[in-house]
């Protein structure tokens, strides 16, 4: 097969033309292929490519990384998935590899289904020509072997699953909101995928997301990167409607009119002011004591704060700590997650109240009524606490920058706490919680218990009833 460019690929009818509904709808698309590829723009094309990436030149030679921040529905799947076919069939990394290696495309994404997203386009395109699919040796679920002598396989995020291949191309999948192994793997990734790429000078990184928070590997690259002439990486942000002008207008004005600050990041791709990191990674670190995950019953006074579940998606939750020579310790940190039946968890976690003394515990005055009855039935009162869970995070973050906690060495309660994200809404009062999609029902606890402790030692417990 003759090696045509990726335009000519796409524009050909024994190719990629037939997956095209319309190549005019996708006009903006093959700009950013052009420059990725450094392939001749015309003057419309280079003020597209202007707009969308603030150089003013058009690049010389391709580039090893793209970094694509577009909005909501804007095609960045699918183009990935095209750039991806291309690369496998049309590049020859043969030169690259050893005798019986063969080079892998790794998309990567937060989960299996959401990388597969990627993998069905790639599938498709594959086999929707007899041109293509002649070069398929093996197809499953989750991996395409081909005769070129690449393997297009799925990846979730995590670090220690991407190493040992010889990488062509990796496909990182809405990076901004990735949340596995810590609140955002996205660097520990990277990490392990670069020096895989190494071997193979004509490897490329694709990253494509939704903007998010002004905070991780995306934000940084856009930081770093926009609008700066660099040979290797090219940052392209635009708008939904710039990449898809098939989008409904009207769908966007109602969503910027309904929340103007969410649908920024959403469908004009431009990074929410509002969000941040809530605390810095070495706080929690420092806190944090290595290989400690439980300790047991001594003669102190203990506190408890539970987080309650009906048991459909979060965990129900418990944390015991204690006063000790002027630090705020946690004890026992107890996570069931469903199915489960919720009043057996109340049994086990009275049992261990009892353990440690606690004749009462507080909880979110959101939880229901049963939990109060359940509790009841075990001899421990449930209190509900004042605060919101946005209040216990913001009256926990002092005793943490202030090296005044000992957490147990927990690593989903590590991940939680690194998730948690702060907002900054109308009156410009901060709030707390955790990221979309995520959980943070550990810390919840933890932090309850240990701000209810850091208020004992001041001598007021917020208005609670704690005798």
């Amino acid at each position: 097969m003759a090696t045509p460019t990726i335009i000519q690929a796409i524009s050909d009818k024994d190719l990629f033309r037939p997956v095209f509904r319309s190549l005019k709808t996708w006009q903006a698309w093959f700009v950013l292929l052009k420059a990725l590829f450094a392939l001749s723009m015309d003057n419309e094309e280079l003020a597209l490519y202007q707009e969308c990436t603030g150089m003013r030149t058009a690049p010389q030679q391709p580039f090893k990384e793209l970094w694509a921040i577009v909005g909501r529905r804007g095609g960045k799947s699918f183009i990935m998935s095209v750039i991806a076919v291309f690369l496998a069939l049309f590049h020859d990394f043969t030169q690259y590899l050893a005798v019986g290696e063969r080079g892998t495309i790794q998309v990567i994404a937060a989960d299996r289904s959401q990388a597969r997203v990627i993998f069905r386009y790639i599938s498709a395109i594959l086999n929707s020509t007899d041109v293509f699919s002649r070069y398929i040796q093996n197809e499953t679920k989750e991996r395409i072997e081909l005769i070129t002598g690449i393997d297009i396989e799925v990846m979730t995020c995590s670090f220690r699953t991407i190493r040992g291949r010889t990488v062509v191309c990796a496909i990182c999948d809405e990076i901004s909101f990735w949340r596995v192994e810590g609140a955002n793997p996205d660097k520990e990734i990277l990490a392990a995928v670069r020096p895989s790429m190494v071997t193979v000078p004509q490897s490329m990184l694709l990253v494509i997301s939704s903007p998010y928070a002004r905070s991780g590997v995306l934000y940084e690259h856009h930081r770093d990167y926009f609008g700066k002439d660099d040979p290797e990486i090219l940052v392209w942000q635009a708008p939904s409607k710039v990449m898809n002008p098939t989008l409904d207008d009207g769908l966007i004005a109602r969503e910027m009119e309904k929340d103007p600050i969410a649908a920024n990041a959403e469908w004009m791709a431009q990074f929410r002011a509002d969000v941040e990191t809530y605390v810095p990674l070495d706080w929690i670190q420092q806190a944090t004591i290595p290989n400690r995950y439980e300790l047991p019953p001594a003669g102190f006074s203990y506190s408890a704060f539970c987080d309650p579940s009906g048991g459909a998606q979060d965990a129900f939750t418990l944390s015991i700590g204690h006063r000790e020579d002027g630090k705020l310790v946690q004890d026992v940190l107890k996570a069931t997650r469903p199915p489960f039946d919720p009043y057996e968890v109340v049994t086990d976690y009275a049992k261990a109240l009892k353990e440690y003394r606690c004749s009462n515990v507080t909880g979110d005055k959101y939880a229901g009524a049963w939990v109060s009855e359940a509790f009841q039935k075990h001899g421990i009162r449930y209190i509900t606490s004042p605060l919101t869970k946005s209040e216990i995070y913001l009256a926990f973050e002092p005793l943490l920058a202030r090296g005044q906690l000992e957490l147990l060495d927990d690593k989903t309660l590590f991940a939680e706490l690194r998730g948690l994200e702060r907002r900054t809404g109308r009156g410009r009062r901060d709030t707390v919680d955790h990221g979309p999609g995520q959980h943070d029902d550990r810390a919840n606890s933890t932090a309850g218990v240990l701000q209810l402790l850091g208020m004992e030692q001041r001598g007021f417990f917020a208005g609670c009833d704690l005798s």
